[in-house]
């Protein structure tokens, strides 16, 4: 607020004796816009029941800043009335509840247990927030404040500013750009809330959002159509919709406001194994039913998430396994993406996690690597996966003995193309394409004692599907290790041995 404009002497005779003696500048300030707002428009405004808040948002030219938060409403509504003999109101000011913010700008709204909660000054409500934040357990040294309000705070201010303009069209202050609701309580609050809390204020990782909403939304319109309520809004929109002072309704409930706070997510890396043919890589329910005896994701998600005391977690891996297949090798990076944590655990702890699940008893997953990482892994791991390979190891069996030829004509394929249409196996979930795929080289080992089976050792392009390559799902893939050899193949069990991301 500027302080160019200064008032004449005698309108400091309403400013208290110790802030003319002691000169407490934003005080001052604050008294001279008051004592410079247009008389007549703030009579009609507090007579209407607006705030003296609110009076000051929407009458005064200059911005809203914070020296406003060093007055309180009851003195602010004493400089205000200095000189009018009436405001058309008998009713204490403290037993009102704004017409426009619904108490919003008033520090008095409704908790959860549905108790009225009144704050006298900016600092008292300050320090409500900070209880209610504090309660939750996070730990923070930078915050973003967010605020939400019920769309009727807007309506009822452009339906107030459209009553003002029918006396005051050609105010100056009328024209001029006017502090939202909730831009002015962070105005407000956002100086003593750094206080209370011991923070700063920035675009932080940590968001508190103070989330207004109406006490009761039949309250207002409870009998319009939905046509009469369209058009309402559609003339305040217009400015046509002038109201007389009459048709004002008093406001006597508050908002009911709640305190969230949010962290943004936080990520873990790591390669897992999984040891088990009974596993999925995410939790499978079908129809109520669990599929498998558990999946990679609770077992390594279960155990980082009371570590962060979080509130949920994702899973993100780089491709996946079916739930009969073995991860092996070096294992499948994967992330754990930790919604809302109230703590970052250190690398001792993420050991020993680690451990935990290495060395638990019925060893279904492993994890190496274990570690936090910033967000910036997930751009990491999308431009790995472009260029990834899959290295297995397949238990096949041909309806033929396998001969010596065969190890040449399967070792001599380099670089191999071939092209799958989307198998029939996964047609009820996926789109019937015919993808080119790459098999980079394959080499065969016997099996002792039996010439019918062997093991197929092969690297592969991201994507292929290796149980199609072998028995070639019914044509559907082409070339297949069937045609190739010239006999029927299966595939009996599947391991992967190597994920390989980017320069891995």
């Amino acid at each position: 607020m500027s302080d160019e404009a200064k008032p004449a002497s005698g309108d400091l005779a309403g400013l208290p004796n110790s802030l003319v003696a002691h000169g407490d500048i934003r005080t001052r300030r604050v008294y001279e816009a008051a004592r410079s707002l247009h008389s007549g428009a703030v009579k009609d405004l507090l007579s209407l029941g607006v705030c003296e808040r609110c009076t000051f948002r929407l009458v005064v030219v200059e911005a809203f800043d914070s020296d406003f938060s060093s007055v309180a409403a009851s003195t602010l509504r004493s400089w205000l009335e200095t000189g009018d003999d009436e405001t058309g109101s008998s009713e204490p000011s403290c037993s009102r509840v704004c017409i426009v913010c619904l108490g919003v700008l008033q520090f008095v709204f409704s908790d959860a247990k549905e108790t009225v909660v009144k704050s006298d000054s900016s600092s008292d409500y300050a320090a409500r927030i900070t209880d209610l934040v504090k309660q939750d357990g996070h730990v923070f040294d930078s915050f973003a404040l967010e605020v939400s309000v019920p769309s009727t705070v807007t309506e009822n201010e452009r339906a107030v500013l459209s009553h003002l303009k029918v006396k005051y069209s050609t105010e100056a202050w009328l024209q001029s750009e006017k502090t939202s609701v909730k831009d002015a309580l962070k105005v407000l609050v956002l100086d003593p809330l750094r206080a209370s809390l011991g923070a700063k204020s920035d675009s932080s990782s940590f968001a508190i959002r103070l989330t207004y909403s109406k006490a009761s939304d039949e309250a207002q319109g409870a009998s319009e159509t939905t046509h009469e309520r369209k058009k309402r809004k559609t003339d305040e929109e217009n400015g046509s919709n002038c109201r007389s002072e009459n048709s004002f309704e008093k406001v006597y409930e508050p908002c009911v406001l709640s305190v969230h706070c949010n962290m943004m997510p936080i990520f873990f890396s790591g390669r897992y194994f999984k040891y088990s043919r009974n596993v999925s890589q995410s939790r499978w329910i079908i129809d109520d039913e669990r599929m498998g005896e558990s999946s990679v994701e609770e077992i390594i998600g279960g155990n980082i998430l009371p570590a962060c005391l979080g509130d949920s977690y994702k899973f993100h891996a780089a491709g996946r396994e079916d739930i009969d297949v073995r991860m092996l090798g070096s294992g499948r990076p994967f992330l754990i993406e930790v919604q809302n944590s109230r703590q970052c655990p250190s690398q001792q702890l993420l050991t020993e996690i680690e451990e935990k699940i290495n060395n638990s008893e019925k060893k279904l997953v492993g994890v190496k690597d274990l570690r936090f990482i910033g967000s910036q892994c997930w751009a990491m791991m999308r431009e790995g996966e472009a260029e990834k390979q899959k290295q297995y190891a397949a238990l096949v069996w041909i309806s033929r003995p396998l001969e010596d030829t065969d190890f040449n004509s399967i070792s001599s394929l380099k670089e191999l193309k071939i092209l799958q249409k989307t198998p029939i196996r996964v047609l009820h979930r996926r789109s019937p394409l015919e993808r080119e795929r790459t098999i980079h080289w394959m080499k065969v080992e016997k099996i002792k004692g039996n010439s019918n089976y062997f093991l197929l050792h092969l690297c592969t392009q991201a994507g292929t599907y290796i149980k199609e390559f072998v028995h070639g799902d019914l044509g559907r893939t082409s070339p297949s290790m069937g045609s190739i050899l010239g006999c029927r193949a299966e595939i009996i069990q599947l391991d992967v041995t190597d994920v390989k991301m980017g320069d891995s």
